[in-house]
């Protein structure tokens, strides 16, 4: 990982830059990280960095995503006294808008509830809140009906962020129903619409 944010170097050019800061949590969606990244580089002009749960870790493989990977090890070894840079705050600062996908019923539930104990939701506590920070859900269905989901999800968006729905499918499980990730165009369709809201391209 890098360690630190250096200076951009000026360009005669000036080449606006759209940074987005892709959160990755412990949900089998995870498995769609590398294809997700893979047609966010796609769009022109778009920098991309992922930040990762641990649980996340076990759905895909980091050798298959060609961005900077950051977890929770980074944040501590990058901090070694006091005028040293915060990692979460840094990539806050860093970020045009975030984008969490998937978001499992844990992390969920952490964001509903302010708790931040990782990397991720440490960025999220802290985020700018004038930036667009968009949450794809996914869980099991049970999961997904459970009662408390809704109530989080409705949090998430009064605290002004945007919901991807999760779509129905069969399940890695086994089980039937609302709970699966959006497909992957669609939430790429969503951060190309922000990115025309700001007069960004959006083809090459």
């Amino acid at each position: 990982p890098e360690p630190g944010f250096p200076a951009e170097k000026s360009s005669s050019v000036p080449q606006k830059k759209f940074r987005v800061l892709v959160g990755v949590t412990g949900s089998v969606a995870s498995l769609k990280l590398p294809l997700l990244i893979a047609e966010l580089l796609k769009i022109p002009g778009l920098e991309v960095k992922v930040v990762t749960t641990e649980r996340a870790k076990h759905f895909y493989n980091a050798q298959e995503i060609p961005v900077t990977l950051y977890s929770d090890e980074d944040e501590w070894q990058l901090w070694k006294g006091r005028s040293d840079p915060v990692l979460h705050i840094e990539l806050r600062r860093w970020a045009d808008l975030m984008l969490v996908a998937p978001l499992d019923a844990n992390t969920l539930a952490k964001l509903a509830n302010g708790i931040c104990d990782n990397l991720l939701t440490c960025v999220i506590r802290a985020w700018d809140l004038s930036k667009p920070l968009l949450f794809c859900p996914a869980m099991n269905t049970a999961m997904w009906e459970h009662p408390i989901t809704a109530q989080q999800v409705e949090q998430l968006k009064g605290f002004g962020y945007t919901e991807i729905p999760c779509v129905v499918k069969k399940l890695v499980c086994g089980d039937e129903g609302r709970g699966a990730m959006a497909e992957v165009w669609t939430i790429v369709e969503s951060v190309k619409r922000i990115l025309e809201e700001r007069d960004l391209p959006t083809q090459s």
